[in-house]
């Protein structure tokens, strides 16, 4: 089964669904990716700071060598980390990411956030009382260097990872090449309405992070409520035959979000496929 696409404005499909590999394990993310490739996924999100880009890389080179997908067959996803927003540093974060996946060209690529870390001091950089060190760099100065990677192929498109409206007009009106997808976290308990609104007005994609909610966020406090256990979702789910997280990644869909649930379990892989044989009533 194909996929729907939304339409990026350098024309390139973006499929609706993607793996995403945010906190998945080393030893797990090979096999989840070669499972979603073999399951029918052909968008990957990956980034530098998840710290498993090898791992995806083997997985994606697994299926290609097998002859189960062409690499042009695949849409694959990385995000540029806060420590490497200064200009002359970003084409080494965005090589050191092909090496890992082990590919030419991202088929898009976000700055992961709208501000960066002093650089030079590791991934995480902090004081001795333990406030993180930012850096003074200019995200419209970051942007540029990516302009520049988009004229010579090695990205197809780039975008935008949790920046607000008025910084995403801010690089819209001082870029040459517009942000062609946004990614930021979005789901029932935090459904991004005017954001989503604010970017399709404007021609840019929507990508959901988190669409679960992220149960297993390292922040959570005991007794918040968990999406999935909701009964207002449980109901919905029984309706329709479906599991609460086919319903919830439908309803994404159903906005022309594109969706990238997390996972390693293949069976939950192959379930979070299972979401374009039914549709929701408004």
């Amino acid at each position: 089964m194909s996929i729907p696409t939304v339409k990026l404005s350098n024309g390139a499909e973006m499929p609706m669904l993607g793996l995403g590999t945010w906190k998945s394990k080393a030893g797990e993310v090979e096999n989840a990716v070669g499972v979603a490739i073999e399951t029918g996924y052909r968008h990957i999100d990956c980034a530098y700071c998840y710290g498993n880009e090898n791992e995806v890389g083997a997985g994606i080179k697994k299926k290609v060598d097998d002859g189960t997908v062409k690499r042009e067959d695949l849409f694959i996803v990385s995000k540029l980390w806060n420590a490497f927003h200064r200009p002359d540093l970003v084409r080494g974060a965005v090589d050191e990411s092909l090496k890992s996946l082990g590919v030419k060209y991202l088929d898009l690529y976000l700055i992961h956030w709208p501000y960066g870390f002093k650089e030079g001091l590791g991934n995480l950089p902090k004081d001795e009382a333990g406030n993180v060190l930012y850096s003074d760099v200019n995200y419209l100065d970051t942007w540029k260097v990516l302009e520049e990677l988009v004229d010579e192929g090695i990205l197809k498109a780039i975008g935008l990872s949790n920046f607000n409206s008025v910084q995403i007009q801010d690089v819209i009106d001082n870029s040459r090449i517009k942000p062609t997808n946004l990614q930021v976290e979005c789901h029932p308990y935090h459904n991004q309405a005017k954001l989503l609104a604010f970017c399709l007005e404007r021609n840019i994609t929507f990508t959901a992070y988190s669409p679960f909610a992220s149960p297993d966020r390292p922040w959570a406090k005991p007794g918040e409520p968990l999406l999935i256990d909701d009964p207002r979702l449980k109901a919905i789910a029984e309706k329709y035959s479906k599991t609460p997280a086919q319903v919830v990644l439908r309803y994404q869909v159903q906005r022309q979000v594109v969706v990238i649930p997390k996972s390693v379990t293949p069976a939950r892989i192959q379930s979070n496929f299972q979401i374009f044989d039914f549709e929701l009533s408004a």
